[in-house]
């Protein structure tokens, strides 16, 4: 099978590709609202773009009538957010994180969620994350009709908990994605848990 994505409506390819891109790392994302609350949303529609500077994307659709959903719109006007990456034991929280609660309300609040303070930044991040990424607005980037935001977040600093890391021999920082254990997106309606890690040798 071939898909056209040309003969397709937006709602179309967004299912095709979010059903075949797989799997996807989901961006928690906590921004700030106006009132001072926190806003929390997952998107699957991201990954690290650069390393210098070291940069973040999230692409965020518009609401229904064309207006930008909260993360977007705190990110805009107060341009620091934080993306978290989820475990196992999390994502049902991750999941109902996505609910359609009214403009401004917080998910953090809602949901009962902990947060723990950013070492020299402006919000927290969720206490019970094993990582966490500091990041300051760089640029928005709108794209197609929608339009969507292309959020590019510069990282000023990334938490890793104790636990999910160590030292090799030369010192040299290791994170153990075994002992983070993140969940990835796949379909509409299904996660995936980290799986078997093939190792192998970079070749000469």
């Amino acid at each position: 099978m071939q898909i056209e994505l040309s003969t397709l409506n937006p709602s179309q390819v967004y299912f095709t590709m979010t059903q075949s891109l797989l799997p996807r790392p989901i961006a928690w994302v906590l921004s700030e609202n106006e009132d001072g609350g926190h806003n929390l949303a997952p998107f699957s529609y991201f990954n690290a773009v650069c390393s210098a500077p070291p940069l973040v994307a999230v692409s965020a659709s518009p609401r229904p009538d064309g207006s930008p959903k909260d993360t977007a719109a705190n990110i805009a006007a107060r341009r620091r957010f934080v993306v978290h990456i989820a475990h196992r034991e999390l994502v049902e929280a991750l999941n109902e994180s996505s609910a359609g609660l009214p403009p401004g309300a917080s998910e953090v609040a809602h949901l009962g969620l902990a947060t723990a303070p950013l070492e020299g930044f402006s919000l927290p991040r969720l206490a019970d994350c094993r990582v966490a990424f500091a990041c300051e607005l760089e640029r928005v980037i709108e794209l197609g009709p929608g339009p969507q935001s292309l959020i590019l977040g510069e990282v000023n600093s990334v938490y890793l908990a104790d636990e999910v890391t160590s030292r090799d021999g030369k010192g040299r920082l290791k994170v153990h994605a075994d002992r983070v254990d993140p969940v990835s997106r796949l379909g509409p309606t299904e996660y995936a848990a980290l799986g078997e890690i093939l190792t192998l040798s970079r070749p000469a």
